[in-house]
């Protein structure tokens, strides 16, 4: 792929994909933690969940997911009847990779009588054996839901799972997964940070450690913390989270300081290295080429689609 896209730099990349969207009567989503550029030349923005509904709204018949590959199988599961591309198979995810689905059958196993809740950042086979699926933004509501003699398992992210056991009182049987960016940010720079901009509010996603939710103003979803900068009337944040929020953060509110968290180390690890596999090039080239696409066994994905329909009913 390295080598393929070396010899693009004559193509004008906004305009081909724009050709090639209409030909391939194609949609292309992006995750908010994409990068600028692939942000600005799709057509939804959104969380992975919200995006794979945006695409089955339209009449498109191929859809481009940049994001990572749970992202894609959830537009496949509510998109069946739709080619599903991905600029780059390799771009996974940690929580998703941490979470083996032989491993949580067997966990699941371990607690019959349980119910199971897992995060949307986990994979199909996961999604498939779990009997509700939450995302960040709905997960409260979600445990809120389950009667209280009841025992949770929660997967695949202990730190959103001990954020939800604080807010909601329930306690839950976690998963041992994280996400490696958002365990990235270090609670000494940040502290620095609060002392060198008193004005700024402290917002995080809660996939972040438990010490960095204290530091905290707000805490929510990435779309909720989209909304937080753009509504709150403070001029300044210090956001914890991934950093290519940042960029829809800047075109809603361009008038107000916008700092990005840093890890304990002097480097860029509070972006994806998963989410920035995917390249504007990258995007070009799975369009012309119609690959890579992603495929599924029928019986994974209506197994799987049970689970994110039980969370929709709940919701």
């Amino acid at each position: 792929m390295a080598l393929a896209t070396e010899a693009l730099g004559h193509i004008d990349l906004d305009v081909e994909i724009a050709r090639l969207k209409r030909e391939r009567n194609a949609v292309i989503l992006a995750h908010y933690y994409q990068e600028g550029e692939i942000q600005d030349f799709a057509d939804f923005i959104g969380d992975s969940l919200q995006l794979a509904q945006e695409a089955k709204k339209t009449q498109a018949d191929v859809i481009l997911f940049a994001g990572v590959h749970f992202m894609a199988e959830t537009a496949k599961i509510l998109n069946p009847d739709r080619t599903v591309l991905v600029p780059d198979m390799a771009a996974g995810c940690s929580l998703a990779d941490g979470c083996p689905p032989e491993a949580f059958r067997a966990w699941r196993a371990r607690h019959p009588g349980a119910v199971s809740i897992s995060y949307i950042n986990c994979s199909a086979e996961v999604k498939a054996a779990s009997d509700i699926i939450c995302t960040s933004s709905n997960a409260k509501k979600i445990v809120e839901s389950i009667p209280k003699d009841q025992t949770i398992l929660f997967a695949p992210d202990k730190n959103l799972g001990r954020y939800l056991i604080r807010e909601t009182g329930r306690d839950m049987v976690l998963w041992q997964g994280s996400c490696i960016v958002h365990e990235t940010f270090s609670q000494r720079r940040l502290i620095e940070l609060k002392v060198k901009h008193p004005q700024a509010k402290v917002i995080a996603h809660p996939e972040c450690e438990e010490q960095m939710l204290d530091l905290a103003d707000f805490i929510g979803s990435t779309a909720a913390l989209l909304r937080y900068v753009e509504n709150d009337n403070a001029s300044a944040f210090i956001v914890v989270t991934e950093s290519g929020i940042l960029h829809q953060m800047r075109k809603r509110a361009p008038h107000k300081e916008l700092i990005a968290a840093p890890s304990e180390e002097n480097c860029a690890c509070n972006e994806c290295p998963f989410m920035r596999l995917n390249t504007p090039e990258k995007v070009y080239l799975a369009l012309r080429d119609m690959k890579p696409t992603l495929e599924m066994d029928e019986g994974l994905r209506v197994q799987a689609r049970r689970s994110i329909d039980r969370m929709l009913e709940l919701s």
